[in-house]
């Protein structure tokens, strides 16, 4: 039985910094080349007077929780403020003492519900509670000084199986986290973008950064180590089909063995379009390798079809997996229903939906006496620090073995922190980070495609033994969004 502690939100600051790349990404509808990064910090407080502070940060990404052609990236980074502002607001009024999960329970429902009344999808609004509850774990943490891993072990944060998931009750949820063994190091997934250059002929000499970190599919592979990577594919099957043969030729050309991942970024109408784009695949011999290496598609259809239909027919191919439609606690049951067999965790849609998808899997997976359900690691251009290091942790804790890692390949370390926040990360994890020769700027150390976790894992805290530097950072500014900046309702 868990002893969680109780507390009230006595304080919780937003703030921002801006992020450009040093590459730009094509994920899906968008080619990122900057955007800003919320930060959140709060303290809470005990009935019996203690207190402590935790934080968190992630990046506000355009055009993946809301892909409206209609809006702007600057209205997609206002949803989210308004979102993160919500959230915010709602924990910080209330003043009754809940365990950390607890408070997540009590104002779940309401934020979602406030979110669509302004315009917000569902997973939009997730993200606001979701960068809260994570600086949330991290107080508990502190105010315990314990690690993310400890106190997850003894279910510090107070979870209940069925109080979001009903689909649950009677699950031993204490049990099932007693049991969670952190793996101590991952295999970094390296995401091949839309337009990253694939060889390094690719990249003309007018065109290279010369920054010391590498620029194409074939400098990452050669600096790195890699042997795990996430494809992107756009939905126009023949240019899909010619970009996955120039990596195939780029992959194919190591002699290693490889392990890969398909991601549609819902760029698929239906499921007729990604099986069609799988039959053409395992019909050209040039793909035979890089079709045998694929472990699973995810969320190839966009999400107002992607849980229309059943997908059972490609997934008795090929597993899919739900990553954009996870909007709500509810559609990992209902995406199973239809044939899919995982679902995606991201730090930036909740940590404790995470664990609960998690615990489904392995209920579901014990009656079923197999392995088909599963919880896949996949980034959002994670920035060094902070967002990191708690999605890392998280993944951990999964027992996950590989997981998508892009933001050290398209921003340079910490972007644009200031150097006395840089160098205190990289004196708190020296595994995880490395000092770049020459310059001595802090980036994330991949060495034979492996990261390192004990750092962060054995941190008291969630992840991190170093804060940013609160001074430097600017105060999030009041949301403008309005719901008629959206074309549809």
């Amino acid at each position: 039985m868990s002893t969680a502690s109780v507390f009230r939100i006595a304080a919780i600051d937003l703030f921002e910094r801006p992020v450009t790349l040093r590459l730009p990404f094509r994920f899906g509808v968008v080619t990122l080349t900057e955007a800003p990064q919320a930060f959140i910090h709060l303290r809470i407080e005990t009935p019996d007077g203690r207190s402590a502070e935790g934080a968190a940060a992630e990046l506000m990404a355009p055009k993946w929780f809301d892909k409206d052609p209609a809006l702007s990236n600057g209205q997609n980074f206002a949803q989210l403020r308004l979102a993160l502002q919500n959230a915010a607001a709602a924990y910080r009024a209330d003043a009754a003492p809940r365990t950390a999960f607890g408070h997540s329970a009590a104002h779940h429902a309401a934020l979602v519900a406030a979110g669509s009344r302004q315009g917000l999808n569902a997973l939009v609004a997730s993200y606001g509670p979701a960068l809260v509850d994570r600086a949330v774990i991290d107080a508990v943490c502190r105010l315990a000084g314990q690690s993310f891993a400890a106190m997850l072990g003894a279910n510090g944060f107070g979870i209940a199986a069925d109080a979001l998931t009903p689909d649950l009750a009677g699950f031993d949820i204490d049990g099932w986290l007693g049991a969670l063994r952190p793996v101590r190091e991952i295999a970094a997934r390296h995401t091949v973008g839309m337009v990253d250059p694939l060889a390094e002929t690719d990249i003309a000499a007018a065109d290279r950064l010369d920054d010391g970190l590498p620029e194409s599919l074939e400098g990452a592979i050669a600096a790195y180590g890699l042997r795990w990577f996430k494809l992107k594919v756009g939905g126009d099957m023949a240019a899909d089909l010619a970009r996955l043969r120039a990596i195939a030729a780029v992959l194919d050309r190591s002699g290693a063995v490889y392990q890969a991942s398909l991601d549609g970024n819902e760029q698929y109408d239906d499921v007729d379009g990604i099986a069609a784009l799988w039959q053409a695949m395992r019909g050209d011999p040039a793909l035979r390798r890089l079709c045998d290496s694929i472990l699973y598609i995810e969320q190839p259809i966009r999400r107002a079809a992607a849980l229309n239909r059943p997908v059972s027919a490609l997934a008795a191919q090929i597993p899919l997996i739900v990553d954009e439609s996870d909007a709500d606690y509810g559609v990992f049951p209902a995406a199973r229903s239809l044939g899919y067999a995982g679902i995606s965790s991201k730090t930036c849609k909740g940590v404790y939906r995470a664990l609960l998808n998690a615990a489904r899997c392995s209920r579901w997976n014990a009656q079923a006496g197999g392995s088909r359900h599963f919880v896949t690691g996949e980034d959002l251009t994670c920035q060094a620090g902070l967002a990191l290091q708690q999605d890392l942790a998280l993944v951990a804790m999964l027992g996950l073995t590989h997981v998508e890692r892009n933001g050290h390949h398209y921003v340079d370390g910490f972007g644009t922190a200031p150097a006395a926040e840089q160098a205190a990360f990289l004196a708190a994890h020296p595994d995880l980070y490395a000092a770049a020769t020459g310059t001595g700027r802090p980036r994330l150390a991949i060495r034979g495609g492996m990261i390192a976790l004990g750092s962060l894992l054995d941190a008291s805290g969630f992840a991190s033994a170093a804060m940013p530097g609160w001074a430097t950072l600017a105060p999030m500014p009041p949301s403008d969004f309005r719901p008629d900046f959206k074309s549809a309702p």
